[in-house]
């Protein structure tokens, strides 16, 4: 029998490896973080400076929102989203040098000058007369695109309380930008209400532009957040819900994919759009407040990510064909020690954006997600769904099989946690071959930290949730996460990331929603725009200007009327690039039609391209010609900006 001693050593060895084990993993996720001098060593490779955003003169500037008599009590957190913006050419002078805002403070629909570009229109007020409108419709979006392929920039603007509207630009519109120059067309047709709005109560936070089924027209995902009721309504019926689980809901508005179908042209344009059942119903009732799209395996026909706040999220393969949209399941492989929630389509996080982009630098889309990751709140994960397939026939493979070829790698990155994210914006900065990520966060600002509340509720039964009224107080003067600033990610040499808002002056305490990546000026290096919940958007001239290491490509398709003798340009929805350097090194972007939560980038396709930059650069454009045949072409070209007319062939043209 064993002396009393070694008995107790005995009982205490199982408890004292366990603590071993969990101080080791500790050690292990706690990867060590930048030193002071590294941080400001990787910071003097950027430079912003915050420049105002020119908006019209005597709007309001509310604070909150007029919400459903079921949701007065947490007013401020149904406020809490609509702040979004885009860049973009919307005056047809060659530089996306154009905003689209939407202010929650004044729930207008704005056009802008970005500053500091050349532009000199005013800016003005989107206004959708004589469209049926209401005072329980607030804009949450804008997305500019050329929806009907005349080589003029319209804008798709989505609504809580009604379906989207498309701002289709005049055939007669000039230059000089202003309301004149659009032509209000619903997306959804309305039977004839009068002035007020009488149709369906969509309340949607995301769309997904692309050429879905390869007939190179853009198709249009819209995605609905609340159930098709009256969330804004003062008067409302009492019939709203809140979501009825927190990682498995399914009773939002759902998700609607509509296929082009038609346009005119001239001074009253118009495009038609049918929907689709693309989508299987089970699928597609997330609460979803993001979707982004790219093609993985290499038939120009590209897959979607759908991010929900209350479901989980969802991953699609694309199996359309010409006049039929048809998206398929596909979700990630559980390994043995993978958490649930970090396997694709498995998670029971809080979706809140999703970006594609070559984060890896190894000519494969990787995807960023963003997540609620607040320390001493709610502490999930941002996803970093690193791509794992070794080609675009290997990825073809798994996802036929229902397998989406993706594992997180967020925590070894040093990229899991932020606070309350919002959109994010993958893009190279310092046109170093290498993506940084800017990535917006906060929810509510107020003087009351009311955490506590917000994690009651997420530990309560999901039979509670879906009624209004057991949700606790969220009212101004309630403060849930309202001091996060914006994150600025960059990477170190070592693989990991390093947030350096502070060093680059990005770190104001003001909650923001949408980003937005350009090259306004043309100068070879990208800006940024950012859209602040219930305060001044935001613009960052980039301070370090290309010297000769970058690759700009401006991809367009002959208008829809090209055969007919009409000219003009369009953007080549669908197209790809593959870039490959002198040292090579291989990167892969796209022509991105509009994804995300409320920030949509500019057409462009840009590539820093870092020391390399000195030699001419092979360069691989894939596209789909306006009949819908697939093309590949190599090109070697010089740094600097290049542009394209794509047909049967890649042409460079001169502006």
């Amino acid at each position: 029998m064993p002396s009393q001693p070694v008995g107790r050593i005995r009982r205490l060895a199982a408890p004292a490896l366990v603590l071993v084990l969990v101080a080791g993993l500790f050690l292990i996720a706690r990867l060590p973080s930048a030193s002071a001098d590294d941080r400001a060593a990787i910071a003097s490779r950027f430079a912003f400076t915050e420049l105002p955003i020119a908006l019209p003169p005597g709007l309001p500037e509310r604070t909150v929102r007029t919400v459903n008599p079921a949701y007065e009590h947490i007013r401020s957190w149904i406020s809490s989203v609509g702040a979004a913006v885009a860049l973009n050419d919307l005056d047809g002078r060659g530089g996306a040098n154009d905003l689209c805002l939407v202010d929650p403070r004044s729930d207008a629909v704005i056009v802008t000058p970005a500053p500091d570009s050349g532009a000199t229109y005013a800016p003005f007020v989107l206004d959708p007369e004589p469209l049926p409108m209401g005072p329980a419709i607030a804009p949450m979006g804008c997305t500019p695109g050329d929806f009907n392929l005349d080589g003029r920039m319209d804008l798709l603007v989505i609504y809580w309380g009604r379906t989207p509207v498309l701002f289709m630009q005049r055939g007669n519109a000039g230059t000089e930008l202003s309301l004149a120059s659009y032509h209000p067309v619903e997306l959804i047709p309305q039977r004839d209400g009068g002035r007020a709005y009488t149709g369906p109560l969509w309340n949607t936070n995301a769309v997904a532009v692309a050429d879905f089924d390869g007939d190179a027209r853009p198709d249009i995902g819209v995605f609905n957040y609340f159930p098709d009721t009256q969330v804004l309504d003062s008067n409302g019926l009492p019939n709203v819900q809140m979501n009825d689980s927190m990682s498995h809901a399914q009773n939002a508005g759902g998700a609607h994919i509509m296929r082009w179908t038609g346009a005119t042209t001239g001074p009253e344009p118009t495009v038609t759009y049918e929907e689709q059942p693309a989508i299987a119903p089970r699928y597609a009732t997330g609460w979803t407040l993001a979707a982004a799209s790219a093609d993985l395996d290499g038939d120009l026909l590209p897959e979607l990510y759908v991010a929900n706040d209350f479901g989980h999220d969802r991953f699609f393969h694309n199996t359309s064909t010409p006049g039929r949209i048809r998206f398929t399941l596909a979700e990630g492989e559980r390994g043995p020690f993978d958490p649930k929630s970090l396997v694709l389509g498995h998670d029971s996080f809080k979706g809140m954006s999703v970006d594609f982009a070559d984060l890896s630098g190894r000519g494969r889309f990787d995807m960023f997600v963003s997540n609620i990751t607040e320390s001493w709140g709610l502490e999930e994960s941002n996803f970093v769904w690193h791509n794992t397939a070794t080609s675009p026939e290997d990825a073809r493979a798994q996802l036929s099989r229902g397998v989406a070829p993706y594992e997180n790698r967020a925590a070894r990155r040093n990229l899991a946690w932020v606070g309350w994210g919002w959109d994010a914006k993958m893009a190279d900065f310092d046109n170093s071959g290498q993506l940084a990520i800017v990535q917006a966060t906060g929810f509510v600002k107020g003087d009351i930290n009311r955490f506590n509340w917000l994690q009651e509720l997420a530990m309560a039964n999901d039979l509670m949730l879906r009624e209004p009224k057991m949700w606790p107080n969220a009212e101004p003067g309630d403060d849930i996460a309202g001091s996060n600033p914006l994150a600025f990610w960059v990477r170190e040499d070592n693989g990991r990331y390093v947030n350096l808002n502070a060093e680059l002056g990005l770190d104001e305490e003001i909650p923001t929603r949408g980003v937005a990546v350009a090259d306004t000026n043309g100068d070879g290096a990208q800006d940024f725009a950012v859209a602040r919940q219930w305060g001044p958007p935001a613009y960052y001239r980039n301070g370090k200007p290309g010297d000769g290491n970058f690759l700009g490509l401006r991809l367009h398709r002959p208008v829809l009327g090209a055969a007919d003798g009409t000219t003009g340009v369009s953007p080549a929805y669908g197209a790809q690039v593959r870039v490959t350097t002198a040292d090579g090194k291989v990167q892969v972007a796209q022509l991105d039609g509009g994804g995300g939560h409320s920030g949509k980038r500019s057409f462009d396709v840009f590539f820093g391209l870092g020391a390399a930059g000195d030699r001419p650069v092979s360069t691989e454009i894939s596209w789909r010609d306006l009949q819908g045949g697939t093309h590949r072409q190599t090109i070697d070209l010089t740094a600097g900006w290049h542009d394209f007319l794509l047909t049967t062939q890649a042409q460079e043209t001169t502006r």
